[in-house]
C-alpha cells in the first residue's frame, strides 16, 4: 500500500497560534482558563488540561481575576465585557480572519444593514459573529435565505451584508455568492472563507480523485473535518473518518494500492503521524531501511503529485530506474557533445536527442511551452523526455480569486521550478510561484538596500497592521506605518494598490517589513512644496474631501489641506457641510485666499456661474411680474422665492388690497402666486415684491351726506382737583366740595 499525505493537513494558522498561546499560558501556572474547548479535538484538549489549562463553558463559570484564553473561534462582544467586569486577564487568540468578520458585521449593524451569516447556527464561530451585531440571520444555504426573505414585509430587495463561516465549503459558498449578487442588488457580499480552508478542500478533492481510498483525520464535531470527508466522498468510494490512530481499522484498507491521508484544521501533526505510522506498520517491519530513508509523514504533497500518487516508500526505486542510469551514457556520447548547431540557429538532431534524454532534478529551473490549460492544472511541454504539470495553486498566489485563463494561454513560454521528478512515469511537477518567490526575494533585498519605492496590493488586515503580497512574498506594514489616522479603520486599505518602501528584510525568518507612511509623507511634502510655489487666488484644484466640521470642510488639494467654509459650499442655504459634501468625495475647488506663512488656504466650492443672484439680474428687472413661491411667513410680511436661491419680500401692506392683521390670513408656505417686482437693491441683493399691485382696487362706495353737527356751547372750566403727593410719589386727595368756593388765581 502506498500512502500520500496531504501537504496542508493539520493545524491551520489560527489554531496553531491558539494552541501555542495556550501552552505558554499553562506554563505560567496559576488560575488559567479557556472559554470553551480550544479546538474540536479531544486529544488536544486533554493534553492542555493535563498542563493545567481548565475549560469553562460560560464566563460565569470562570473565577474573578483569572487568566482567560479566547479561542480561535472568537466570542461575542458581550463576553469580553462580562470577563472585564470580573477583572479577568484576557488573552485573545481569535483568528485574524474571524476578527475581520466581527468588524464587518459591527460596521454593518451601525449602518443599519441586515447581517446574514452563512454557516452552522450552533457553531461557536457563528455564535461569536452574531454577538457583534443585532438581529443577524443565520442560514445554511440559499433556500433558507430565500425562505427568510419571504418573511420580511415590505423588503423585496433588502440591504444585506453577507459573510461566511471561515470553514464553509468553498465550492458551495462560491455558488451562493453568485446567486446572492443576482437576486439582491443591494447586498454587500464578503468572501470570508479562509483561503487555507479552500486550499485544503481543493487538495483533498484532487487526492480523493487520484487514490483508491482516503483517510480523513479530525474531530467528529469539527465542521472543516466533516466538510473534508464530504468532499472526499464525492470523488472516492472508500473514505474513513477517524479521530486518532486508535480508531483506524487497517483491515478496511486492504486491497487498496494508493491511500491518501488528509486532516482537519484542528488536528495536530502528532496525531496525523500516529495514524500514518499505524497504516505503514507492515511495510516498516519488512523494510525498515526504506522507511528510515523516506518517512511517509514528512513527504509533502508538493513533492508527490496527486496524479502520480507516487509512494514515498518507493522513492529509492525511482533512483534505481533504468532510464536514470542511461542518462549519463547519453551525456558522454561524443556525437551529443560535438554536434554542431544548424546554420539557421536551430538545434541539430543530436542536440535535440541529448535534450530529450537529459535528466532534470528537484530545484532546477526549466523553460517550457504551455500545451493545455485546465481548471486545476496547466500542462507544459518540456525539452526533455518528461511532461510537466503546474497546479493552479502553484502558478500564482492570486488563485482561486482569478480565472487562470486570464493569466496564461496555450503557446505561452514560461519558466518554472522543478518540485518533483518521476522518471518512471515521465512526469515533472512544476511551480511557477516558487520561482517567482525566489526571484522576488532578490528584488526585495535590493529594494531595501536602495530605498526603492514599490507597489503592491493590500491583501489582508491583522491586529498589528496590514499585509501586502508582492511576487508571492508577504510584506508586513505595521499600523503606525500605514499612514492612516488613529480612528480610521485599516480595513479601508484592504484591496487597494499602495506605494511603499521596504525597511527590513530577514530571508531566514521569511520576514519583510515595509512602510507606506514614509513614501506618502515624502510624496506629500514634495507636492506641498510645488503647490505653494504655484498657488494663486482663483486657481482651480482637483482635491479630495478629507474631513468635515460644523463650520466647513477640509480638502486635500495635493499635499496641502485647504478649508471650504460652509458659506462657500453652496449658493443655497445649508445647515452643515454634510448636506452637500462627503468624506472621500472628489471635488473641484478654487482658491479664495491663502497665507504662506501660516500655511492656511481658503477655498471655494460654489461656482460663480451658478450664482443665483446673477441669474436673477439677467432674467428680471423692476416692473416685471414673476411667479413666486412663498417660503416663510413673518409678522411683517412673507418671503417668496423668485428663482432658486433668491428670495424677495412681500410686505404685509402689499399682500392684499385691504387691511389684514397677519400674512397667514391670505398666504401659506409653499403657495405659488403672481407678484410684481417693485424694487431691486443690487448692492444689498434685496428684492421688494407686491401682490397688491396686480389686484384691481375695489370700487368706491357712495356715501350719504352727513348732517351738520349742532354747535356746542363752551362749557365752564371744571374746577381743578387738589392732590397731595405721598412719599412714594402717588397722588392722593379728593375733589373740592360743591359748596366750596373755587380757588382764584
Amino acid at each position: 500500500m502506498r500512502v500520500v499525505v496531504a501537504e496542508n493537513a493539520g493545524f491551520c494558522f489560527g489554531v496553531a497560534r491558539a494552541v501555542e498561546m495556550a501552552e505558554k499560558l499553562a506554563a505560567q501556572g496559576g488560575e488559567n482558563w479557556c472559554l470553551g474547548e480550544l479546538t474540536h479535538n479531544r486529544d488536544v484538549v486533554k493534553k492542555l488540561e493535563a498542563l493545567g489549562l481548565r475549560t469553562a463553558a460560560r464566563p460565569e463559570d470562570i473565577p474573578d481575576g483569572a487568566a482567560v484564553l479566547i479561542r480561535a473561534h472568537g466570542e461575542a462582544q458581550a463576553v469580553y465585557r462580562a470577563l472585564e467586569a470580573k477583572g479577568c486577564r484576557i488573552l485573545d487568540a481569535t483568528c485574524p480572519r474571524v476578527e475581520r468578520i466581527h468588524k464587518i458585521v459591527a460596521k454593518a449593524g451601525e449602518e443599519g444593514r441586515q447581517v446574514v451569516v452563512f454557516g452552522e447556527p450552533s457553531h461557536p464561530e457563528v455564535k461569536g459573529i452574531c454577538g457583534w451585531c443585532e438581529d443577524a440571520v443565520v442560514v445554511r444555504d440559499m433556500e433558507e435565505l430565500a425562505a427568510w426573505s419571504e418573511t420580511v414585509e415590505g423588503a423585496e430587495n433588502p440591504s444585506l451584508t453577507v459573510v461566511f463561516q471561515t470553514t464553509s465549503n468553498w465550492e458551495i459558498s462560491e455558488q451562493s455568492i453568485n446567486s446572492i449578487k443576482k437576486l439582491y442588488t443591494n447586498a454587500q457580499v464578503f468572501d470570508t472563507i479562509c483561503n487555507a480552508t479552500s486550499i485544503r478542500q481543493n487538495e483533498a478533492r484532487k487526492l480523493a480523485a487520484a487514490c483508491d481510498a482516503v483517510v480523513v483525520v479530525g474531530g467528529r464535531h469539527s465542521a472543516n473535518s466533516i466538510h473534508l470527508a464530504e468532499i472526499c466522498a464525492e470523488c472516492c468510494p472508500a473514505v474513513l473518518f477517524v479521530e486518532n490512530a486508535d480508531e483506524l481499522d487497517r483491515t478496511a484498507l486492504q486491497g487498496h494500492e494508493t491511500v491518501a491521508v488528509t486532516a482537519g484544521a484542528s488536528t495536530p501533526s502528532w496525531i496525523i503521524k500516529e495514524v500514518v505510522n499505524k497504516m505503514n506498520e507492515p511495510e516498516i517491519k519488512k523494510e525498515e531501511t526504506v522507511a528510515e530513508e523516506a518517512p511517509v509523514v514528512e513527504a509533502p504533497v508538493e513533492e508527490a503529485p496527486v496524479a502520480e500518487a507516487a509512494p514515498v516508500e518507493e522513492a529509492p526505486v525511482v533512483e534505481e530506474a533504468p532510464v536514470v542510469e542511461e542518462a549519463p551514457a547519453a551525456e558522454e556520447a561524443p556525437a551529443a557533445e560535438e554536434a554542431p548547431a544548424a546554420e539557421n540557429g536551430e538545434k541539430s538532431f543530436d542536440q535535440l536527442l541529448e535534450d530529450s534524454i537529459r535528466t532534470i532534478h528537484n530545484g532546477d529551473t526549466v523553460t517550457g511551452v504551455v500545451a493545455a490549460v485546465g481548471s486545476t492544472e496547466i500542462t507544459v511541454d518540456l525539452p526533455t523526455k518528461h511532461s510537466g504539470y503546474i497546479s493552479v495553486s502553484e502558478f500564482t498566489d492570486d488563485a482561486p480569486g482569478v480565472d487562470i485563463n486570464d493569466l496564461v494561454k496555450v503557446g505561452d513560454e514560461i519558466q518554472a521550478s522543478v518540485v518533483r521528478v518521476n522518471d518512471v512515469e515521465g512526469t515533472v511537477q512544476l511551480s511557477k510561484r516558487r520561482l517567482d518567490v525566489a526571484k522576488g526575494w532578490g528584488d526585495i533585498e535590493a529594494a531595501c538596500e536602495e530605498g526603492t519605492v514599490l507597489e503592491g496590493k493590500v491583501t489582508e488586515e491583522n491586529k498589528g497592521g496590514v499585509v501586502i503580497n508582492l511576487k508571492g512574498i508577504r510584506i508586513f506594514i505595521p499600523a503606525s506605518q500605514t499612514g492612516l489616522g488613529r480612528e480610521e479603520p485599516m480595513t479601508n486599505l484592504v484591496g487597494q494598490t499602495v506605494r511603499f518602501r521596504v525597511t527590513e528584510v530577514n530571508r531566514a525568518r521569511k520576514r519583510v517589513v515595509g512602510s507606506i507612511r514614509s513614501v506618502s509623507a515624502r510624496e506629500r511634502k514634495e507636492k506641498a512644496e510645488k503647490l505653494w510655489a504655484e498657488i494663486a487666488n482663483g486657481k482651480v484644484y482637483h482635491g479630495v474631501v478629507k474631513s468635515m466640521t460644523s463650520y466647513g470642510a477640509f480638502v486635500d488639494i495635493g499635499g496641502v489641506d485647504g478649508m471650504v467654509h460652509v458659506s462657500e459650499i453652496s449658493w443655497e442655504r445649508i445647515r452643515k457641510p454634510e448636506d452637500v459634501l462627503s468624506v472621500g468625495q472628489e471635488v473641484d475647488v478654487h482658491v479664495i485666499n491663502f497665507d504662506p506663512e501660516k500655511k492656511k488656504i481658503s477655498l471655494g466650492y460654489r461656482k460663480a456661474e451658478d450664482n443665483p443672484w446673477a441669474k436673477f439680474i439677467s432674467a428680471y428687472k423692476v416692473g416685471d411680474v414673476a411667479t413666486v413661491k412663498v417660503v416663510k411667513l413673518m409678522p411683517f410680511g412673507a418671503f417668496a422665492e423668485v428663482v432658486p436661491g433668491v428670495d424677495g419680500l412681500i410686505h404685509i401692506s402689499q399682500i392684499a388690497n385691504r387691511r389684514i392683521g397677519k400674512p397667514e390670513e391670505v398666504l401659506s408656505v409653499g403657495q405659488e402666486v403672481e407678484a410684481k417686482i417693485t424694487a431691486i437693491d443690487e448692492e444689498k441683493q434685496k428684492i421688494s415684491l407686491s401682490i397688491r399691485a396686480l389686484i384691481e382696487p375695489e370700487p368706491a362706495r357712495a356715501r350719504a351726506p352727513r348732517e351738520p353737527k349742532p354747535e356746542r356751547k363752551p362749557e365752564p372750566e371744571a374746577d381743578a382737583l387738589v392732590y397731595e403727593i405721598s412719599a412714594t410719589g402717588e397722588a392722593t386727595g379728593v375733589a373740592p366740595e360743591e359748596d366750596e368756593t373755587p380757588v382764584e388765581e
